[in-house]
């Protein structure tokens, strides 16, 4: 564990002069979706992060090494570091609690110019004002200066001011919050999405220890605790548990270096030539630490995450470039050093550089600039430099120091360029032309009328004879279909030339419109939809995960810009007295069914009063027969063996299983129909764990998919076996 710096000094140092104020806080409640990006799960989940990330500052300031974080009952969230703790004198200029100004004031905190902190996650002053906003309730607790301080607040507003409440031994920091139901779709906190941040945070703070407890419900206990002293060298480590690496040694470096600020921004830099020289001003940047794992393995993809002050950069940015233009410099440099690129050879490629790279760049910037709310690019130029440079030279170095692991990452890349080479023949046989440029469509879609894309939608159908309804019951003028024979290729396990050659990936691939590969371009998609359809079945969730699978390895715009869905046909259909309902799932099939016979049952009451009505008028009997309320007692239950439908009570109850049972009306009336149909949209919140399950679902291992299916069996639904 790293020691922590002097925290009495440091304390003293840190006060409310450096605590700075840029707006005031009233906006947040009106539009919270601008500060924390959703008022859904990601955005609840954000407050966490939020918090939490202000214990991390004052980590990777050198003042703390540990952080708790406690779900409590009542959705409440409690988050405590062993920092230096807020400030809690009073702000000369605005006369409160420096404490009170950071938790209630937009834009207010150590962060924006002062000396509080040298490095951070982006403005959080932002984000700890933002979570009092949106949170019923929050108290802060803060022990310093032998005190322990604390203050309470409603939505934003503090109950009273800041006080002493006791004696504090030790230095630190609680924040505790509940988040607003009036606000947020769900308050309820998912422990997995905690757990994996947490987890992740702790890989890119190394000493830094996280723990975690679930004290929600009474009786059960969960906990964990995070602590890796390897950093993202053992973050590395855990991302190939399930691949085969090329080379044992995991490269590691972490360097301070103060770049020169560059006067372009970097965009536009070749990522696989050497870097341009560009113009730079005399006054030096202030330094960059940069920290850089990697490791090939046995795979056709790339796994690259890029972080800034422990946030990460879903979009990359000047990290990213920076890590890109050095990699495929170095190992073209060294290839022709050594000997494996002849003076006639052509250079490795950026693609072939990183194909089956598992790679995380972790840096840390004094001033970041993120390029939207969210963070999600990181525009500074200078970054871009600092990487170039540091790992350039020390890669350089590593290959030399490893002959045999260098010969390995080398022998890796040429095999990727030789299957580059065959794809790419491979995608000019199937793809010569383009769809729009008068290439064939193939000769089993049946395409819709319409030539707009944002009217039209691509349904992917599992079978010839689902096909047949679909393209019988469909909206000819927007709806296209796609029937696909059989299960497609699963290309977890196959290079893009092998895919290519599959009939029925590159039908789909022709449909779409989009090429593949160095070629796909997303604004030639034909259609705003694309829709897997498949049976409620085994074999249809097969066909769906391999379909899945295709989108998510090759074409992951199209998940990303919401293009791709999944249709939601009926499991049942519930027939009673000529009215047919359509059930989703087993749930709604026995609320529908306890509706309908609870119709039955009161259309025979009313008939049995009305009888007995007619009875005492005329006085014709004293009380109603059994059996006489025109429904026949021995229809309670009646099941036709061999087929899914049974008959209970009166209602006809029908067990769908393909698609292909459906009459064109009833597919569209149930599937089809705008109107009617449910569409779920495939989105990918969580990259990292999306791209570990594909690859123990899909991959080659055995061992982890039989792991996974063991812990998961029990939590299976409807398992159709």
């Amino acid at each position: 564990m790293p020691k922590t710096k002097d925290k009495k000094n440091a304390s003293q140092a840190y006060n409310a002069d450096q605590i700075t104020v840029l707006e005031g806080l009233e906006p947040v409640r009106k539009r919270p979706g601008m500060y924390i990006g959703s008022t859904g799960p990601s955005g609840l989940h954000h407050m966490i992060w939020e918090v939490v990330d202000n214990s991390i500052d004052e980590a990777m300031a050198g003042f703390a090494n540990e952080v708790s974080i406690t779900l409590l009952p009542d959705n409440k969230v409690e988050v405590a570091d062993n920092g230096r703790g807020i400030p809690v004198d009073i702000h000369k200029q605005f006369k409160v609690s420096a404490l009170e100004l950071a938790l209630t004031k937009l834009h207010a905190g150590g962060k924006f110019g002062g000396s509080g902190y040298k490095v951070s996650g982006g403005l959080h002053g932002v984000g700890v004002s933002v979570v009092n906003a949106l949170s019923t309730y929050m108290k802060a607790e803060v022990r310093r200066d032998g005190q322990l301080w604390m203050q309470e607040y409603k939505r934003g507003k503090p109950e009273k001011k800041v006080r002493a409440v006791g004696k504090a031994k030790d230095t630190g920091t609680t924040i505790t919050f509940q988040p607003d139901a009036e606000i947020f779709e769900t308050t309820e906190f998912d422990w997995q999405t905690i757990i994996d941040h947490l987890r992740q945070q702790a890989y890119l703070n190394k000493g830094v220890k996280i723990k975690i407890f679930d004290e929600r419900t009474k009786g059960k206990f969960n906990s964990y605790e995070f602590f890796f002293e390897g950093g993202i060298k053992s973050y590395v480590k855990h991302l190939n548990a399930n691949n085969d690496p090329k080379h044992p040694t995991v490269f590691y470096v972490e360097k301070e270096v103060t770049p020169a600020r560059e006067t372009g921004n970097g965009e536009n830099q070749p990522e696989d030539t050497e870097a341009t020289p560009k113009k730079v001003e005399k006054k030096p940047n202030q330094p960059v630490i940069v920290e850089l794992a990697l490791q090939y393995v046995d795979d056709y993809r790339e796994s690259v995450y890029a972080f800034a002050n422990g946030i990460w950069n879903p979009e990359g940015g000047m990290h990213a470039v920076g890590f890109r233009t050095a990699l495929t410099r170095t190992l073209n440099n060294y290839a022709r050093q050594a000997g494996f690129l002849k003076e006639k050879d052509d250079n490795i490629t950026g693609e072939d550089s990183r194909e089956g790279l598992t790679a995380v760049i972790s840096v840390k910037v004094t001033d970041p600039q993120f390029e939207g709310q969210t963070k999600g690019k990181l525009g500074n130029p200078e970054v871009r430099t600092a990487v170039d440079s540091v790992f350039g030279e020390y890669f350089y170095a590593f290959l030399e120091e490893h002959p045999r692991e260098a010969e390995a990452i080398i022998g890796k890349c040429l095999l990727a360029a030789q299957a580059r080479l065959a794809a790419k023949q491979a995608r000019e046989t199937v793809l010569r032309k383009g769809v729009l440029d008068g290439f064939a469509l193939p000769g089993k879609l049946a395409d819709c009328s319409s030539k707009d894309p944002a009217t039209s939608e691509l349904y992917i159908v599992e079978g010839d004879s689902a096909g047949g309804s679909a393209k019988q019951g469909r909206d000819r003028e927007t709806q296209a279909i796609l029937p696909l024979r059989g299960k497609i290729l699963n290309v977890e396990r196959a290079r893009l030339d092998k895919m290519l050659a599959n009939n029925e990936v590159k039908s789909l691939i022709i449909a779409m419109g989009t090429n593949i590969g160095e070629q796909f371009d997303i604004n030639e998609l034909r259609y705003d939809r694309i829709i897997i359809m498949t049976d409620a079945d085994v074999d249809g969730a097969h066909i769906r995960t391999l379909l899945l699978t295709l989108f998510y390895r090759y074409f992951p715009d199209i998940i990303k810009q919401g293009h791709l869905y999944i249709a939601q046909p009926p499991l049942y259909s519930l027939k009673k007295s000529g009215v047919m309902r359509y059930v989703y799932s087993d749930e709604e099939k026995d609320k529908v069914f306890g509706e309908m016979m609870k119709d039955i049952s009161d259309k025979r009451q009313e008939t049995r009063d009305k009888k007995l009505e007619n009875n005492k008028r005329h006085s014709e009997r004293p009380a109603e027969e059994a059996g006489s309320d025109g429904i026949s007692a021995d229809e309670n239950t009646e099941t036709a063996e061999g087929e899914e439908v049974q008959k209970i009570g009166g209602i006809n109850i029908q067990r769908y299983k393909g698609l292909g049972e459906m009459n064109p009306d009833q597919l569209w009336e149930t599937t089809m129909n705008p109107a009617n149909r449910i569409l779920l949209k495939v989105t990918v919140d969580d990259a990292e764990k999306a791209d570990e399950t594909f690859d123990i679902l899909m991959g080659a291992e055995v061992a982890p998919r039989k792991k996974f299916i063991q812990t998961h069996a029990k939590s299976v639904k409807n398992l159709d076996i």
